[in-house]
């Protein structure tokens, strides 16, 4: 069984990609995936140049794009026992995956999120995430803990989960609302879950499609409360 395996969504990140898969094969996951989700630049190209099995997914969305991602990695003949989550802008490292990686591989977790250190504006080497989408992602945990009693400290894509676990979630968000409800599903299926502290780091290249801009972070709210509003009926 292979231990660990990455998945990347990716949507027109030519330019950061390949440094992101450079890291994580100097982080030791040489088994990585990329999904294309409809770029009209050279990502898919370069990825497979980095050594990324790429599948394509024309269905724009980013749930969409992770679980095109899983239903290809469910098709290998020896499936990961843990699948890291990260995004293809280079805003998350890479050579952080083992605080992400370790509690599951030692048994001590099944699911963890990195909370980025610069999201409340900390001391660090990464860039701050913009204001309006750290109120939003505040709202949101808000609202989490209101409607189902759950404490998240972020919902960003930088996380691991055991693949076995994932694959018990049953995951059908094809957009936006993804992450929240990966932490939502958890938190009812009794996981055991925990939040380390990454850094978050200014995109390498590329542009934002949510936090970079108030409409993509407004666009984002609004499917992440169809998400609380849903699990909470």
């Amino acid at each position: 069984m292979t231990a660990v395996a990455a998945l990347i969504p990716a949507l027109n990140e030519e330019e950061p990609l390949p440094r992101v898969l450079d890291e994580l094969r100097a982080a030791g996951i040489d088994q990585v995936v990329v999904v294309d989700n409809g770029s009209t630049d050279a990502t898919a190209q370069v990825a497979r140049e980095g050594g990324a099995r790429v599948i394509e997914e024309r269905q724009r969305g980013y749930g969409a794009a992770c679980l095109a991602g899983m239903a290809h990695i469910a098709t290998w003949s020896e499936s990961p026992s843990v699948l890291l989550f990260l995004d293809g802008d280079g805003s998350d490292d890479p050579r952080e995956s083992p605080r992400l990686l370790d509690p599951i591989l030692a048994d001590e977790a099944d699911f963890v999120v990195g909370v980025r250190e610069k999201r409340h504006g900390r001391s660090g080497s990464g860039a701050s995430v913009p204001l309006h989408a750290r109120l939003g992602d505040g709202l949101i945990r808000l609202g989490a803990r209101w409607l189902h009693g759950v404490e998240l400290g972020d919902l960003g894509p930088f996380r691991a989960i055991r693949w076995s676990s994932l694959q018990a979630l049953e995951m059908d968000d094809q957009d936006w609302g993804w992450t929240l409800q990966m932490q939502l599903r958890a938190h009812r299926a009794g996981l055991r879950y925990r939040e380390v502290s990454v850094s978050h780091r200014r995109r390498t290249g590329g542009r934002s499609k949510v936090s970079g801009t108030l409409l993509g972070s407004l666009r984002a709210g609004v499917k992440m409360v169809r998400v609380l509003l849903r699990r909470a009926s």
